[in-house]
């Protein structure tokens, strides 16, 4: 018998996705403003990436450091909500530094913040993430995450629009000069919204534990192997190694794709009236970035839902348009122009085309998007003008589900080391500062160009491929084997 979703208590849960993909996408306005008006190179630009995605590995060894400090998993010890509300207050307190930071311009102060926010947000992760799992039937857990990812793309969609219009005014204001000092009223918003959040999930229903796997009933199709024949640490188990390092390219082709796109299209592309585009212009299509991992993020939740496979059918197709409107809808509200973006629906046929090729297989949907990930860069890195932009931005739609394809074939089988196994994933994110700082070293002058170093996505996509494929064997020697469970509204 299936387990319910428990709707309530998620609709709780997603909340904090939001905040993550808000600030992660604000990021992005903020390397070009500070490239800009602070005088930095690209790589010294790229620390705003660095030092936040850095901030969830220094947060996930704190996490198991403590962990082995008090004898036992932490989130079992606090609970899982208590955990999260936590989180949120470290997170808080980390955007109370933007206020002198933005006041003094000073960058070491800024970035120090989003450490801060960081760390909270490593937190928060560490314990949401398999909570989202577990909210409902197993077998629907990935499509859950993608549910969750959906609103924290809302947040990414969201976050470049608001923080470039706190930065730079309306468009119609024509204002090009940057004021970084008007960066402190968002953040001091978002971490009112850090307290008031954590004090609701202080007292809401969600969970603070939860049971364990190794308790779960044994199914022929995914056999829980550590139940059976248990091992001492997490890291014996191949999935969950190759599985971090899957994680830390992943996030380092997400964020270092999305964290160059503006020196992109600073050096590459002209307006229509033959200027140069600048950090305000670029905005609109950081948001478009994010937007697509929105697209894909809702298009693949329609298998949490309790619904017929024709209605599932239909809105597969119906999700990544409505998502792509929301995209659309935003940008008309921020008087931004939407005309260069309506040629997208075209592109998005081949996230639907993804979609139904994976059939809901975490294996074979990692290949597949891995796949076209690299088609995408491929043809972005050896064109030009807008073909190349639309390139680089459909690389959101492709990255859009391989998050929950990649922890759920992590952590298969992990028994009393899921938690342990979801920490070290966590640690992975980091990835998302290296890789950023790394494209941004070879972006500069001297080096290979900004074009030339979308080839770090390339590889990146290469491994996650490798990974797609190596895992699936490892599972099933295990037990654990997902092309069973197609047809019948499992993974």
């Amino acid at each position: 018998m299936s387990k319910p979703t428990k709707w309530s208590q998620f609709g709780v849960l997603v909340s904090v996705f939001f905040f993550w993909g808000f600030v992660a996408a604000s990021n992005d306005i903020l390397i070009p403003v500070f490239r800009e008006k602070l005088h930095l190179e690209p790589w010294q630009a790229q620390m705003v990436a660095f030092a936040f995605y850095v901030a969830y590995t220094v947060g996930s060894l704190i996490y198991v450091g403590w962990s082995k400090a008090v004898g036992g998993d932490l989130l079992n010890k606090i609970g899982y909500k208590n955990g999260i509300a936590i989180g949120l207050i470290i997170s808080a307190l980390g955007t109370l530094l933007f206020y002198p930071a933005a006041e003094s311009e000073s960058f070491p102060l800024m970035i120090s913040g989003l450490f801060i926010v960081g760390l909270g947000f490593s937190l928060q992760q560490t314990a949401a993430n398999p909570l989202a799992i577990v909210m409902g039937d197993p077998k629907t857990g990935a499509q859950r995450l993608s549910l969750a990812g959906g609103v924290n793309n809302f947040g990414t969609t969201l976050g470049p629009v608001l923080v470039s219009f706190a930065i730079f005014g309306s468009v119609t204001s024509k204002n090009t000069v940057a004021d970084i000092g008007a960066v402190k009223i968002p953040y001091l918003v978002l971490g009112a919204a850090f307290v008031i959040v954590a004090l609701i999930f202080k007292f809401s229903s969600v969970p603070n534990k939860i049971d364990s796997v190794e308790e779960a009933p044994k199914d022929a199709s995914l056999t829980d192997y550590a139940a059976t024949l248990p091992r001492k640490s997490p890291m014996n188990y191949p999935q969950l190694v190759l599985g971090m390092i899957g994680i830390f390219v992943y996030v380092g082709v997400e964020v270092a794709t999305a964290a160059n796109l503006p020196q992109f299209m600073e050096e590459h592309l002209k307006t229509p009236e033959g200027l140069p585009f600048t950090a305000e212009k670029v905005a609109p299509y950081v948001s478009l970035y994010w937007a697509s991992l929105m697209m894909g993020r809702w298009t693949a939740s329609v298998g949490a839902f309790n619904l017929s496979s024709g209605v599932k059918s239909i809105l597969r197709f119906v999700m990544p348009y409505l998502a792509f409107g929301v995209f659309l809808l935003i940008n008309v509200i921020a008087n931004h122009d939407i005309t260069p973006f309506y040629i997208y629906p075209v592109i998005i046929l081949a996230l639907i085309i993804a979609d139904l090729l994976s059939k809901g297989n975490p294996a074979r949907q990692l290949l597949i998007l891995s796949s076209f990930g690299i088609a995408a860069l491929l043809i972005g890195m050896f064109s030009d003008g807008m073909i190349s932009v639309y390139a680089f931005t459909s690389v959101g739609l492709f990255c859009s589900t391989l998050w929950p394809c990649i922890f759920t074939l992590a952590i298969a089988g992990l028994g009393r080391h899921t938690n342990a196994g979801s920490s070290y994933l966590i640690m992975m994110i980091m990835g998302g500062g290296i890789l950023s700082l790394l494209q941004g070293w070879l972006a500069g002058p001297g080096v290979i160009g900004i074009q030339a170093s979308f080839i770090v996505g390339v590889l990146c996509f290469a491994y996650l491929a490798f990974y797609a494929i190596k895992a699936k064997s490892i599972l099933k020697t295990q037990g654990i084997d997902y092309d069973k469970l197609e047809g019948s509204g499992g993974h």
